[in-house]
């Protein structure tokens, strides 16, 4: 077991990423850390990490600790995606590419439909999945999983998010992801779990 009192908080951290939405989500979640928040915009040349594990969280670190070995910085990478029960899991850590590459979010999740066409609503239950890996330096490694279930609908709902939101409807609220603001998915949301429960981590280091 990790004992979290034995560490120190980082006084900063990188995100793997270029995309500064995330890069406030984690701002905005550690303003009482006094933690520096970085991206891969501020290091030129970083890496562009393939990611071809099996697992989200083979995915997740090997982001975090090629982006921690250029950085020399603290790093934070997550690989998240859908699960759908009655595709054995599909399309799981290939929820990006599921599709092709580099194309718009709609043809995602039509697929996704097609490929459920014909099964009822009840068989229809799926998870997003979140993996964080926060890399603090070599072998010491913090990876938290979270999940949000829901089920798949028929028809698209909704224009907020992205990717597979429109088809994913979260039973508790009666709403697809899609249809939520940005406040209320991440208060239920497998990544906004996923980050406070990262935070109450760091804020139980010594």
């Amino acid at each position: 077991m990790i004992d979290y009192k034995m560490k120190s908080i980082p006084k900063k951290i990188v995100v793997a990423t270029k995309n500064n939405g995330k890069v406030r989500e984690l701002q905005e979640l550690s303003k009482d850390l006094g933690i520096t928040i970085l991206s891969l915009n501020d290091f030129p040349g970083a890496p562009d990490v393939e990611e071809n594990g099996q697992t989200f969280e083979e995915n997740a670190l090997k982001k975090a600790r090629e982006i921690y070995r250029f950085t020399k910085t603290s790093a934070l990478a997550d690989d998240s995606g859908l699960c759908v029960d009655a595709l054995d899991g599909r399309p799981g850590v290939f929820s990006a590419r599921y599709a092709g590459i580099d194309v718009p979010d709609n043809l995602r999740y039509e697929k996704l439909l097609h490929e459920l066409e014909g099964i009822p609503c009840s068989e229809r239950t799926a998870r997003f999945v979140c993996v964080l890996a926060l890399v603090l330096a070599e072998s010491d490694e913090i990876v938290i999983r979270s999940e949000c279930h829901g089920v798949i609908i028929d028809e698209p709902r909704g224009s907020n998010g992205f990717g597979y939101d429109p088809v994913f409807l979260y039973e508790p609220k009666g709403l697809t992801f899609a249809e939520m603001d940005g406040d209320a998915k991440n208060r239920v949301s497998h990544r906004g779990k996923a980050m406070r429960e990262l935070i109450e981590k760091l804020k139980s280091f010594g």
